[in-house]
C-alpha cells in the first residue's frame, strides 16, 4: 500500500449496535487515510435511533439508503436495500465491504457485494447458538454472511473454531475481540450524566438497581409478559429493589411493558436512553436482565451480573466466565436465579477477565484487513481486488457459497 493508492472500503450499517461496534475500526481506517478510503453508507432504517449514535462517535455519512417503511417485513427490508446499494456499489466499486455482525444490513450489504464480486469482510464473526431460530433471524442472518464473506474477523478463539469447523480457511480468519470493548472503554473514560439520568439515579438512590431490557422477537408476546411479571414480583417481594426498564420502540414490546409493569411501586419504565446514559446506567446498576446480545459482551467490563432471558446464547463465553446466566426458558428459572443474585456478594463480578477483548480491537481489525490486502490474494476465481472500473475479471464464474 502506498500513500497515492488508499484502498477503497465500504461499511454498512443500519442499527444501533453496528454503529457501536463498527465506530472503532472506522475510526482507525480513518487514522491510516493514507492506506484507506473509508466510505460509509447508512441503510436508513432506523434514523431517529442511529442518528445520535452516529453524532456520538462522530462518524461521517456519505450515503443513507432511506428504506424505512412502517411495518415493512424483513424480506422487504432486505429487498429494498439490495437494490439501494446496489448503485452505490457500482459508482464507489470499493475493494472490499465491511459489515457487522448478524442483522438484516449486514446480510444485505454481503449479498449485494458478493453479486457485485466484491470481497466482503464480517466483523464478529463465527457467533453461533446452534439453534436456527435463536435468535430469530440473527443466528441464520450471521451463517450466511459467513458463506458470502471473503475475510472473518472473530472476536474469540471460540468464534474461530466455530468457522474452521465449517470449512473456513484458517488463513482468512483473524481473531481480533470485539470492538464494542473499545467503544465502551471509550464511553465510560468520557461519560459525564445528564440531568436525566442524574434523576433517575437520585429517585432510586440507597437501592439496588437491577436494569432491564427486552425486545427480542422470540421473546415477544406471552414469555417476555412471563418474565416481565417474575421481575415484578421480585421487586414486589424486596423493598431494596428498584426495577429500572428502557423500554424499546416497539409497540409489541411498550404495550407489554405498560400491561405487565405500568403504575407498580419501584418500577421505572423510561423511554430508551442514549448511548452515554444507558452505559451510566449499566455501570450504576446492581443486576442486569436482558435478551441482548451486546449486554452479554458489556457485562463483563462493566463487572456487573447479567440475567440473560433467552435459553441459548451465541455468547457463551460470557456465562463461561461466570458473569451472565441464562435464565430463559421457564419462570422458576428466572425466579431462582433472581433471588439466588440478591443474596450474592455484590463485589464479586469486578475482577472476571473481559473474554471479548482489551480493548484494541478496532485497531487488530484494521491491522488485520490491512494483512489480508497485501497477501497474494487467494481470491475465488472472479473476484479482483485492482480495477478501479470493477471488480469482476472476465471470463469468470460465480465463487461458490
Amino acid at each position: 500500500m502506498t500513500a497515492s493508492s488508499p484502498r477503497r472500503v465500504m461499511t454498512i450499517f443500519g442499527t444501533r449496535p453496528e454503529v457501536i461496534k463498527l465506530a472503532p475500526v472506522i475510526h482507525e481506517l480513518q487514522k491510516r487515510s493514507q492506506e484507506f478510503q473509508v466510505t460509509n453508507v447508512a441503510s436508513g432504517q432506523h434514523t431517529e435511533l442511529l442518528d445520535p449514535f452516529v453524532k456520538l462517535f462522530d462518524l461521517p455519512i456519505h450515503h443513507r439508503l432511506d428504506v424505512f417503511t412502517p411495518g415493512q417485513s424483513l424480506n422487504t427490508l432486505c429487498g429494498r436495500m439490495v437494490a439501494a446499494l446496489d448503485p452505490i456499489l457500482e459508482m464507489i466499486a470499493p475493494e472490499v465491504v465491511l459489515v457487522q455482525g448478524d442483522t438484516t444490513s449486514a446480510l444485505a450489504g454481503a449479498l449485494a457485494a458478493f453479486h457485485r464480486r466484491i470481497p466482503v469482510g464480517h466483523v464478529e464473526a463465527g457467533l453461533r447458538s446452534g439453534d436456527p431460530a435463536r435468535p430469530f433471524p440473527e443466528e441464520m442472518n450471521r451463517r450466511l454472511i459467513t458463506r458470502l464473506a471473503q475475510w472473518h474477523f472473530a472476536a474469540t478463539p471460540r468464534n474461530r473454531r466455530n468457522l474452521l469447523a465449517e470449512g473456513i480457511d484458517r488463513g482468512s480468519i483473524a481473531v481480533t475481540g470485539n470492538p464494542v470493548v473499545d467503544a465502551l472503554k471509550t464511553i465510560l473514560h468520557r461519560h459525564q450524566r445528564s440531568p436525566r439520568l442524574s434523576d433517575l439515579l437520585t429517585r432510586t438512590q440507597g437501592m439496588r438497581r437491577l436494569v432491564v431490557t427486552t425486545h427480542r422477537r422470540e421473546n415477544l408476546g406471552h414469555e417476555m409478559a412471563t418474565n416481565l411479571q417474575v421481575l415484578a414480583e421480585f421487586v414486589e417481594q424486596h423493598s431494596d429493589v428498584a426495577l429500572i426498564f428502557p423500554v424499546h420502540p416497539n409497540p409489541a414490546v411498550q404495550q407489554t411493558a405498560r400491561e405487565v409493569l405500568a403504575g407498580r411501586e419501584r418500577v421505572w419504565l423510561t423511554e430508551p436512553l442514549d448511548y452515554l446514559d444507558f452505559i451510566g446506567l449499566l455501570a450504576d446498576s446492581w443486576l442486569i436482565a436482558s435478551d441482548s446480545g451486546g449486554i452479554q459482551e458489556e457485562a463483563p467490563t462493566l463487572g456487573k451480573p447479567l440475567l440473560v432471558l433467552r435459553d441459548v446464547t451465541e455468547r457463551p463465553e460470557a456465562v463461561e466466565c461466570g458473569i451472565a446466566r441464562l435464565v430463559g426458558g421457564s419462570p422458576q428459572r428466572l425466579r431462582a436465579a433472581l433471588n439466588d443474585m440478591y443474596w450474592q456478594r455484590e463485589n464479586s463480578f469486578h475482577a472476571v477477565p473481559n473474554p471479548f477483548g482489551q480493548g484494541d480491537s478496532g485497531p487488530r481489525i484494521v491491522q488485520a484487513l490491512a494483512d489480508f490486502l497485501r497477501l497474494p490474494t487467494p481470491l475465488p476465481e472472479g473476484f479482483d481486488l485492482g480495477s478501479k472500473q470493477g471488480t469482476m475479471r472476465a471470463p469468470a464464474r460465480s465463487a461458490p457459497i
